[in-house]
């Protein structure tokens, strides 16, 4: 086939602001699960109250293994039209859909990388989910939630095989690398256990130039997104800017994943200059998605994004002054 090149990328294709929520349901319950009982892929109605909110973009979570019950085999075609009607819904509502296999670098509790489900299974995933998809500039292609207990040194050449079989299907979809130990930004320089995601993550490349790297950041003391108060707030924002110096210094481009906080004021402003910060580095920054709506989270799930009967929470009235109706998107300035 002819190669491509960053010349093929039409203006259409150009960075999208990608502003929005993680709408959860579809990575629910335990594999393989009954759709609608032990998991569900949100409603139309969903997707339309955040574009009327001013969101951009939705981060969609969903399972590898339902999707692909064995590996290197064709996609369970339920399942599949489950994912495609939400993308549809998605992008009538005038959103991008970022596509996220929530599975932590895990297929069936074995490892991405192990013998068991070794790194071609993976590229197949994704081969499969590019040549699906390639047909569809309203998606983005997150290559997959939260890698955890995986070297960043293998893990980047697992990331690298993934963005090739990716490009090699045609597809010219911008692409989201998370890096491993939960591609927190908080350790993202740091010297761990797993290694260094600075240094290895950076090794990988795309031939379109048309990359991010994907960062989560919570703001409890652990930066695990378990508790209701914020203790770690002063050091996420200080992952922020040392994420954006990171990326600026490479000519990188970065988005945040999942964020997330209570209803506590104290908390609520700390998210609100969290996000303002990354809006005021657009060059960096090509957005964000915070965690979690979906209405099948309990109505007193910490995170949880959904509307109450007295309306909007703290932080999704918050969330809607920094979306891309509010505060303007400087696309022009990227490649």
């Amino acid at each position: 086939m002819t190669a491509i090149t960053a010349s093929v990328v039409q203006p259409a294709l150009a960075e999208p602001c990608l502003r929005g929520v993680n709408i959860s349901g579809a990575e629910f319950g335990q594999t393989p699960g009954r759709p609608n009982f032990d998991y569900a892929y949100p409603g139309a109605d969903a997707f339309k109250r955040l574009a009327a909110n001013g969101g951009t973009s939705v981060r969609l979570p969903f399972r590898w293994e339902r999707l692909q019950p064995a590996p290197n085999k064709p996609f369970d075609k339920d399942e599949l039209a489950r994912l495609d009607g939400a993308v549809k819904d998605a992008n009538e509502a005038g959103l991008i859909v970022v596509v996220d296999p929530h599975d932590y670098a895990y297929y069936k509790g074995k490892q991405v990388g192990s013998a068991d489900v070794p790194v071609a299974n993976f590229v197949d995933l994704w081969k499969r989910l590019a040549g699906h998809f390639k047909g569809n500039p309203r998606t983005v292609f997150s290559l997959m939630n939260e890698p955890y207990d995986v070297r960043a040194a293998d893990w980047s050449k697992t990331a690298q095989a993934a963005v090739d079989a990716i490009r090699k299907s045609g597809a010219l979809q911008l692409i989201i690398v998370p890096g491993t130990a939960y591609t927190g930004a908080h350790s993202w320089s740091s010297e761990l256990a797993v290694g260094r995601n600075d240094v290895e993550m950076a090794k990988v490349s795309d031939p379109l130039n048309r990359m991010a790297y994907d960062f989560h950041q919570y703001l409890d003391g652990d930066f695990s997104g378990r508790t209701a108060d914020c203790p770690g707030a002063e050091r996420a924002l200080k992952a922020i800017d040392d994420v954006t110096a990171w990326l600026k210094a490479g000519g990188r481009r970065g988005y945040l994943g999942e964020f997330a906080v209570s209803e506590r004021p104290e908390c609520v402003a700390a998210m609100k200059t969290m996000v303002t910060k990354m809006n005021d580095a657009p060059n960096a920054w090509i957005g964000w998605a915070a965690w979690g709506a979906g209405g099948w989270w309990p109505k007193d799930y910490v995170f949880n994004l959904e509307p109450t009967d007295a309306g909007e929470r703290p932080q999704m009235a918050a969330l809607k002054s920094l979306m891309a109706g509010n505060s303007a998107c400087d696309l022009g300035s990227r490649p």
